[in-house]
């Protein structure tokens, strides 16, 4: 068998991946000193969400940022469904408890000043049962979630 070696179009397809890896490991080796959980999960946020919430949250439009809307979303239960159904969550290939860990872990870093002050964070069988239910229009849903909450003072 003799190997070939890559073409230029074999590269380029390879450097998306390749930068996001790249910018992940850069962002976690730049990290203050954390619980290896909590490393863990600032990882896969980096390597899962990071490529359109950006690594500090803010988003790119038309992607939303994470800063507080989020932790509104989570004051009702279609809200918290919502945060785990959208396809960027949903679909992305992590475990369940990853998927609870990393909202949760976005939730208290950028949006714990809008949580709920009884929040309860998510568990690996929420987001299993929230997952099941496949959103077929997220943004017409989110219209609809955000229609339903108070208005914020």
């Amino acid at each position: 068998m003799k190997l070939r070696r890559p073409s230029r179009l074999d590269r380029l397809h390879a450097a998306p991946q390749t930068a996001l890896f790249v910018l992940a490991l850069s962002q976690w080796a730049m990290m203050p000193a954390l619980g290896h959980a909590d490393e863990q999960v600032r990882l896969d946020y980096l390597l899962h969400c990071s490529g359109c919430h950006l690594p500090e949250g803010q988003g790119a439009s038309p992607i939303p940022g994470l800063q507080g809307d989020p932790g509104r979303l989570a004051h009702t239960q279609a809200g918290r469904a919502y945060l785990v159904q959208v396809p960027g969550a949903s679909q992305t290939p992590i475990t369940d408890k990853q998927l609870a860990d990393i909202t949760n872990w976005i939730l208290q870093e950028f949006s714990s000043a809008t949580l709920p002050a009884d929040f309860k964070p998510f568990s690996a069988k929420e987001v299993r049962d929230a997952r099941a239910e496949i959103l077929l229009d997220p943004l017409k849903r989110r219209a609809e979630i955000w229609s339903e909450l108070p208005q914020s003072p």
